[in-house]
């Protein structure tokens, strides 16, 4: 096919392995590219791709689609405050706390870290916050702190009011708190990372490992492992845990938090193992992120304003993905897999990302038997609605499978308290 010379280029320059974003997205990818640059077909994009650096990180982004708002995961916040208190106490004053936030897309992670340890007290003159990305575009975002309403998610809204002056165009954040965040462009693999080893007392990198493939996962690891001070704590996205209890990190045990530090007594070995495919009896159907380039990493960007970009009209797309999904359902419920499996495809080739497509491609996989590919499809749905109820339950059935009973608990916990607890 075509299209494998392109899924080559990103798994050899990002590490995406293709299948955690699906091939209809990635295919949406280079047909927009392709159009953007006047390209008569696919030989001729990819004589435009190997001539052009401009072109190959435009790809990159095309690829990359940022899902993120301000205090996504409010719990993570809220044991930020109370260990970053513990973690000055035990400095006492040697040093400010250094924190990292990668990928910081377009800048509601970082910032919502600094208004975090504002809100707690905590001087501005004893915190620093780095955030990093691989999209240039998403940095300059992020450096002009000017957030529209999809930023602005859940009910507790009070730092809005807090930190950001309201404008015609959306709100922008105080200077106040974008000076307490450092941006760069960069990338989690570049050597020039070693230079900063131990150097952070909080990581936070959430919904990144999931795009990888085990073998950058297991690199990507080592070096937030390096990154981390000893006693630093790894904040890490809710469809991530059980990528973790083989590579030397344990849960901190505060709920929801997904707060992860070094296992007592040393470095335990890094190793995954692999995951055999299982048939297992599972319910029956029902209706109910980034990755671096390889290039150094450059100084910090001088952000420069950007034009804002037209809205698009979304009321006929919504129609239409609606649709798309009630066939989805019918053929999964009346067992037609494959030609479910393909309406899947379809979706995710003409419109967003969407968990439910993702739940329902992995309990196809499930159903089949391929518990690799329905990892996958769970956490990639999880990734996108972390609150998924089927997928958390689904997800927690399969890990227990594989003997991952912790893994399997802590997904049945957050199902149960879904319907509880709205989320904030």
């Amino acid at each position: 096919m075509n299209e494998q010379r392109f899924f080559r280029f990103l798994r050899e320059r990002i590490g995406l392995d293709v299948e955690s974003v699906g091939t209809p997205m990635v295919e949406r990818a280079l047909r927009q590219r392709c159009g953007a640059v006047g390209a008569t077909d696919l030989d001729d994009y990819w004589l435009r791709l190997q001539q052009s650096a401009d072109e190959q990180q435009a790809l990159i982004e095309a690829v990359i689609v940022p899902e993120t708002w301000f205090f996504r995961y409010p719990e993570s916040f809220t044991a930020l405050a109370s260990l970053a208190h513990k973690r000055l106490a035990e400095l006492a004053g040697a040093r400010p706390l250094r924190l990292l936030s990668l990928p910081c897309s377009t800048g509601e992670e970082p910032y919502s870290l600094a208004m975090a340890l504002l809100d707690a007290g905590i001087a501005p003159g004893a915190f620093l916050i780095d955030g990093m990305d691989i999209s240039p575009s998403s940095v300059t975002k992020a450096g002009q702190a000017v957030y529209g309403r999809n930023a602005f998610r859940g009910s507790d809204l009070g730092f809005r009011e807090r930190y950001f002056d309201a404008l015609e165009e959306g709100h922008r954040l105080h200077g106040r708190v974008q000076q307490q965040v450092s941006l760069q462009v960069g990338n989690v693999l570049d050597p020039a990372l070693a230079s900063r080893d131990g150097l952070y007392d909080f990581v936070f990198c959430r919904n990144l490992l999931i795009y990888f493939d085990v073998p950058t996962q297991q690199r990507v690891f080592e070096v937030l492992k390096r990154l981390l001070h000893p006693q630093g704590v790894l904040f890490i996205g809710p469809a991530e845990g059980s990528l973790l209890a083989r590579l030397g990190m344990r849960p901190l045990g505060i709920a929801q938090s997904f707060a992860y530090v070094r296992q007592e007594g040393g470095n335990a070995p890094l190793a995954v193992a692999p995951v055999q495919p299982a048939r297992r009896t599972v319910p029956p159907l029902a209706t109910a992120g980034y990755p671096p380039p390889a290039a150094p990493l450059p100084r910090p960007l001088r952000v420069l304003p950007m034009a804002p970009k037209p809205a698009p009209a979304r009321e006929h797309a919504r129609e239409g993905a609606s649709e798309l999904l009630a066939s989805i359902a019918r053929l999964a419920n009346a067992g037609a897999s494959e030609q479910a499996r393909g309406e899947c495809q379809r979706y995710l080739g003409q419109f967003a990302p969407s968990a439910q497509v993702y739940y329902w491609l992995g309990l196809l996989s499930d159903t089949e038997g391929d518990a690799q590919q329905a990892l996958t499809h769970y956490r990639k749905a999880l990734y996108l609605e972390p609150q998924h109820p089927e997928a958390l339950v689904h997800l927690a059935a399969l890990l227990a499978s594989q003997g991952d009973l912790a893994g399997a608990r802590r997904l049945q916990d957050r199902a149960a308290r879904v319907g509880r607890e709205p989320e904030r």
